[in-house]
């Protein structure tokens, strides 16, 4: 994502229409590369970059550049993301829940092509589903997106050991994962 200009986000926050287009085209594959790997579902990444930007739209006029846009994008995002993601796990759990109460089974699971790159995502969204929400959060924003500690902390408005901890779980818990994997595969 480039930086966008202060002046185009004052215009943006007072209606400009054609700067605030000009934002979302700039950031929009941002937000739903962020949200995707939170959400770890592309209908819901695509919701989530709505909801972000229609949230951005509204609140645009609260931005006080305390600090970097991307560091307040990256806040919106992630907030939306996680709210997304654990109402999602609730669906799910009473969908389970309902199918089991009625005994209905699915249909088997779509092949997906045998591909290098698609190998790659599978095995990162493993990974990142055996997470919590926050852990994820942290994670992606540190390894994916390559962000400090510090500007984890200001974009999720949490402490910095907070940061520290949640990635030092969030590791554990995929390493712990990742053994459990290689002994089944032993097996």
């Amino acid at each position: 994502m480039r930086d966008i200009p202060a002046e185009l986000i004052i215009k943006a926050s007072h209606g400009d229409n054609s700067a605030f287009k000009e934002i979302y085209q700039s950031c929009s594959g941002f937000v739903y590369s962020v949200a995707l790997r939170i959400v770890n579902n592309t209908a819901d990444a695509e919701e989530v970059t709505q909801e972000v930007f229609i949230k951005m739209y509204h609140n645009l006029n609260s931005f006080a550049f305390r600090s970097s846009f991307k560091t307040w994008l990256y806040r919106v995002t992630t907030n939306c993301a996680i709210n997304t993601y654990r109402q999602r796990a609730k669906e799910r759990n009473r969908s389970v829940d309902f199918e089991i109460a009625s005994n209905q089974i699915e249909g088997p699971v779509p092949v997906q092509p045998d591909t290098a790159k698609e190998e790659t995502l599978s095995l990162l969204n493993k990974l990142l589903s055996c997470l919590s929400a926050d852990e994820r959060a942290c994670i992606i924003l540190r390894e994916i997106e390559g962000l400090s500690y510090k500007e984890i902390a200001a974009a999720l408005k949490i402490n910095l050991n907070t940061i520290r901890t949640r990635l030092r779980r969030a590791r554990e818990a995929i390493l712990a994962y990742s053994k459990r994997e290689v002994i089944k595969n032993e097996m």
